[in-house]
């Protein structure tokens, strides 16, 4: 259920369609499936990890385990951008889905406290739009953030519930637009290339596929709180690869009915499901206004789980001296590490306010699959330093499927445009700078 319900958040009530109208049309339901095989080969090498190393840190702890302090300081790095810039990206998306409920009741928010501040060209120029802050994204950080100060019991029912109506929603926007689906709008299945890589064709599926990408880097939620399951080397394999099989049959199915009921070139917006259902001629409009309160509820577990995870990442890593011990403090009536989530809900809300969701969409993906990549290499390298270390779960037709899973992050990496690798590098500079002037020398104090 975590992990279901940290995946399914604005990668498909959002990102479906900005990737659909920008890069690969109707084809989007193939570049779920690129996207789905990838982290298939990746989720079945976290799948033998978490069971080797049951600790909360994921990918971290991973790395840290095969490759030593520093490469176990970039993946956690990376996964501090994963979490923190996915959860920004899923409150965005929610604040256009709460935008729009709350304009049907006649309560209007000006655009300028609902949008973002800034914009970027695909050139990479930042622009600024008139717009203050994105006042509900940040918001429902806020709220959240508070949940999980709460503590986890709380976290766990709230969840369960938020996933249970985002899963129905789903269901019932199938199961009704299937009646509406035009074979129109399906043709071309994939639209001629413009001329530029990326650009619709081929090159715009796999670059669809990298910007849809993030949609399913919740199954590595599942392996960040290993610490809490009654039986890692069983659950949380079957939890990741139960995830990821769950999520794959839903998004496809989901952007099947959606570009079938409109054309996809009117699906680049902030809620391409509402835009969809009003493509049916008004069959649907009734629809509408309950899936507003279905994403505005739902999309809420993915950024609950998003910072959850982040937070436990951030708590293994100052046990093992990498970050400040205080985020490894645990507050004595809530039990949670209160001061680590008030610092991660407070970045998390600031970067829901000011940047637009494609640039947060491609800055998680890149770092994810830059994660990813070094999780599969982990597997490699384990195998050789650990061969008799017991395994509950072990990756099938190793070594050829965690290869395949690193050439694959790769490429899709690749696929991302010049200005996304360019803030994944002002990125990594600065975690580096922090590692080697702070980190570093924290360690080697504690082990003096």
């Amino acid at each position: 259920m975590a992990g279901v319900g940290a995946t399914i958040g604005s990668g498909i009530f959002v990102i479906t369609g900005i990737a659909a109208a920008q890069f690969a049309g109707p084809a989007i339901t193939v570049s779920f499936i690129i996207a789905a095989v990838v982290c298939l080969c990746t989720a079945l090498c976290y799948g033998e990890l978490a069971g080797l190393l049951p600790k909360s840190g994921g990918a971290y702890s991973y790395a840290l385990a095969s490759s030593g302090p520093t490469v176990g300081w970039i993946v956690g790095w990376c996964l501090v951008l994963e979490y923190l810039v996915a959860c920004s990206t899923v409150a965005v998306g929610w604040s256009s889905y709460f935008t729009d409920l709350m304009a049907s009741i006649g309560i209007r928010i000006p655009a300028h406290l609902a949008d973002a501040p800034l914009s970027f060209t695909p050139s990479g120029e930042m622009l600024t739009t008139g717009a203050l802050f994105n006042v509900p994204a940040a918001l429902v950080v806020g709220l959240v953030t508070v949940l999980l100060v709460l503590g986890i019991k709380e976290t766990n029912r709230a969840n369960i519930a938020m996933v249970v109506i985002k899963v129905g929603i789903i269901l019932l926007v199938v199961a009704c637009g299937v009646f509406y689906v035009q074979a129109d709008h399906l043709t071309p299945y994939i639209p001629e290339n413009q001329g530029s890589y990326g650009e619709f064709g081929w090159s715009g599926v796999f670059r669809g596929s990298a910007v849809i990408f993030y949609a399913f880097i919740g199954f590595d939620g599942v392996s960040t709180s290993a610490q809490e399951s009654r039986n890692p080397q069983r659950d949380i394999g079957l939890g990741i690869v139960g995830a990821l099989a769950v999520c794959t049959v839903l998004y496809v199915a989901m952007a099947t009915v959606m570009t079938g009921m409109a054309d996809y070139r009117t699906l680049n917006v902030a809620n391409p499901v509402t835009v969809a259902l009003g493509g049916t001629g008004g069959a649907l409009d009734w629809l509408i206004p309950l899936v507003n309160v279905g994403v505005v509820v739902g999309l809420a577990s993915a950024i609950l789980m998003g910072l959850y995870g982040q937070t436990r990442i951030l708590y293994v890593m100052a046990q093992d001296r990498m970050v400040p011990p205080r985020f490894a403090r645990i507050h004595p009536r809530f039990r949670t590490p209160v001061w680590g989530t008030i610092i991660v809900g407070a970045a998390c809300a600031l970067a829901a306010g000011l940047f637009p969701i494609d640039v947060l969409g491609e800055l998680v993906s890149i770092g994810s699959l830059l994660a990813f990549a070094i999780v599969c290499w982990s597997v490699l390298v384990l195998r050789r330093r650990m061969p008799d270390a017991h395994r509950a779960f072990r990756v099938p037709w190793s070594p050829f499927v965690p290869v395949l899973g690193m050439a694959s992050s790769t490429y899709l990496m690749l696929s991302l445009p010049g200005d996304t690798w360019l803030r994944l590098g002002i990125w990594m500079a600065a975690g580096m700078a922090i590692y080697f002037l702070d980190a570093r020398p924290r360690r080697a104090r504690a082990a003096a």
